[in-house]
This record gives structure tokens, sequence and C-alpha cells, in this order.
């Protein structure tokens, strides 16, 4: 009997080995990753100059705590404020912590502000995390079952309408933030309207709300941007980042712009690993590589394969949409499909089926055009088989 709590279900494959965007099972069997650890190994697997970054600090310096400068840490903060336009980091472990970090801060700039029951407007079909405050802001109910009561503080209303939260405005009088994903990834790989985070920007500077973005799944290069809101002209008050920072190494970030920066002091958050030199290390490497060449890249190589999909399944009566951003690709079809995962398998490929009935694909970066080619016609394989 496993030691292990049963949090995942049964697990039948066994990873051991990764390069690039291929990974090996213990029984020597070879797969292409068009999940990267679920948007985490955007550079692939055991990069050079990750693994070289990681081998330098764990020879040097692994941990000394917050009560100290860490030359990595101040360096990370550094390269992601240039990369992002955002003024203020703070180091988290994880995604969730990240967005802990900002549900904390929109909650205490309410506060600040007299205003009573402070209220985040989230979206339906979000996925925020699994600790109790994103657990409360994230639109599923299935992964909700079970942790009532949940923390109260939050409004719902639906993705991509504006008018829904305009509608709000009568009735709340205590809304200090909005907190929504660029794309919904969990939610079934949903893209908005191109208008849609603009007008809430607009929405907040109106209210004097904070707009703040999950760009944990998003960010670092996923969509062919460093952040996804770098797609438009403006920056949010907050946002969240981790999975691909450290490219498998564990870390997560808040960064902060303008107004609410200045709304932590000392003592009012903390973290015992978050920001060590280990991770900051890796993650500075991570960041030096994502330049604008590769970014470019990560948007070509998005539009090919969104666009060859279409051409070849795209008219299927069982596929609705096909649909992405960069390389965060979702195939919605028409019934639930979580068999595909195992069937992708035989054919060598790692897939990830998310909302019942969505493939979603989150390559790695650095597909050869050969792994590319095998990863587009392996799914035209399995949709066409169904």
């Amino acid at each position: 009997m496993s030691t292990l709590m049963n949090t995942y279900g049964e697990r039948t494959l066994t990873l051991i080995k990764g390069e690039g965007s291929r990974v090996w099972d213990d029984a020597g069997n070879s797969y292409i990753d068009g999940i990267s650890g679920i948007a985490v190994c955007g550079l692939g697997h055991s990069h050079p100059a990750v693994t070289r970054a990681i081998t330098e600090q764990a020879g040097t310096l692994l941990h000394v705590s917050n009560l100290y400068n860490i030359p990595p840490q101040r360096a990370l903060a550094d390269k992601l404020c240039r990369a992002s336009g955002m003024d203020k980091v703070f180091f988290s472990n994880s995604g969730a912590e990240a967005n802990e970090a900002a549900i904390k801060i929109a909650r205490k700039y309410g506060n600040d502000k007299g205003i009573e029951n402070p209220t985040i407007v989230v979206m339906d079909a979000a996925f925020h995390g699994r600790t109790m405050a994103t657990l409360s802001a994230t639109g599923n109910v299935k992964v909700q079952q079970g942790f009532a009561p949940l923390l109260p503080g939050f409004v719902r209303v639906p993705f991509n309408d504006v008018t829904a939260i305009e509608a709000l405005t009568a009735q709340h009088k205590n809304i200090v933030a909005i907190l929504v994903e660029p794309v919904q990834g969990e939610g079934g790989v949903r893209v908005p309207a191109k208008d849609y985070l603009p007008k809430l920007r607009t929405l907040c500077d109106q209210h004097d709300w904070l707009l703040m973005l999950d760009e944990i799944q998003t960010g670092n290069g996923r969509t062919g941007k460093y952040f996804a809101y770098q797609h438009h002209n403006f920056k949010p008050d907050v946002v969240t980042t981790a999975k691909g920072l450290g490219n498998g190494v564990p870390i997560g970030a808040c960064l902060t712009h303008g107004k609410a920066s200045d709304v932590f002091g000392p003592g009012n958050h903390g973290s015992t690993f978050g920001g060590n030199p280990l991770a900051c290390h890796a993650a500075c490497a991570v960041v030096d590589l994502l330049d604008d060449a590769m970014l470019a890249s990560i948007d070509e190589r998005g539009v090919q394969i969104v666009e060859t999909l279409r051409q070849s399944i795209g008219q299927l009566d069982k596929v609705v949409d096909i649909r992405g951003q960069g390389l965060l690709i979702g195939i919605e079809l028409t019934e639930p499909c979580p068999e595909l995962v195992a069937k992708a398998r035989e054919l060598g490929l790692l897939i990830n089926v998310t909302a019942g009935s969505t493939i979603r694909l989150l390559p790695t970066f650095v597909m050869t055009d050969v792994e590319t080619d095998a990863l587009i016609n392996g799914v035209i394989a399995l949709v066409e088989a169904l």
C-alpha cells in the first residue's frame, strides 16, 4: 500500500528522465511532452543554462531566510520588473501563494480606505489555487466540494462579460479589486475578446479598484509575450506568476505597480522559503533566456499549430472550437474526452484534457519542427478516431 495520500488518483506512468521536449519512462519509452509539466517546463527538460544555474547555487548557498539580503532575489526582482514594467515583487513558492499575496493586498487596500468587508470580483470557471482563499476565488464547484465554509469576500460573474461587472456597482459598494486570468487555462483555454482586459482596466480606474491578473499559467512567455497583458497597451496593478518562472524549480511571484506597491509594509506578509537563493538563481536564468527572439518564436509556433489544427479537423462535427494564444492551445470537443490522455500515450504523446471536453496543449518552447509535426499529427489522429 502506498504511503502517499491519494490526491492524484491512480498514476500508471513513471517518468524518470527528460531532455528538451522529450521525456522517458522507466521502461525506456519516449514521449513528446505536450503539457510541459502543466505549463512549467517551457524551456524543456534539463536545459543546460538552468541546470548550470541550479548547480552553481547549490554549491554556494541554498537558504539564509528573508532576514537578510539575498543577491539572487534582488537580481530576479530587477529582471522581472524590467520584463513586466511593474514596480515591486514579493516572492513565494507557488502560484497559489502568489495569489494569496494578491488577495491580501486587495483586502488591505480596501481596509486602508475604510471599506468594510472588501470584496473581490472573480470569474465563473476561474482557477486560482487550492488554498482556502484561492479555492474560494476559484469558480469550480467540483474542486470546492467538501471544503465549506469557503471564505467570504468574493463576488462571481461570467468570464468575458464586462457588462456583468458594471451591473455590480449599484449593489456592491465594497468592491476593491478584480481578479482574472487573461486566458482561462483550467477553465478550458478560454480566450476573451480582445477588448476585455482593456475594458477591465478602464473600469478599475473609474472606481479606484485594483486590476489583478492571475498569470500563473499565461506568464513567462507562454502566450508569446512575457506576460499576456503585454498584448495590450496597459499595466495591471497586481500580476501573479509561477509555473514557468523556475522551469521546474518551485517559485512564485506577486508583482505590483503604482498604488498597489505601497500596500504591504513590514510584518504584513512573509515566507520562510519564498525567494530563496536556489529558486531565484534558477529563475534568473529562465528570464534571461526568454528574450524577444524566443517570445516571437513562441507566438509563431502557436499560430502554426492552431491554424494547422483548424484546417485539418476544425470542420468536424465533433469539434466545437480550436483556440489559443501562443503555446496555450485548446481543442474543445462536443463530448467529454478523458480517454484521449491514455490513447495519446500509445502514440508517444503527453497531452491533457481540462474542463471535461477540451484537449489542452502546453508544449515546450524548444520543440523541433519534427516534434511539432508529430504533436499536431498525433492530435489530429486522436480526434479523427473518436
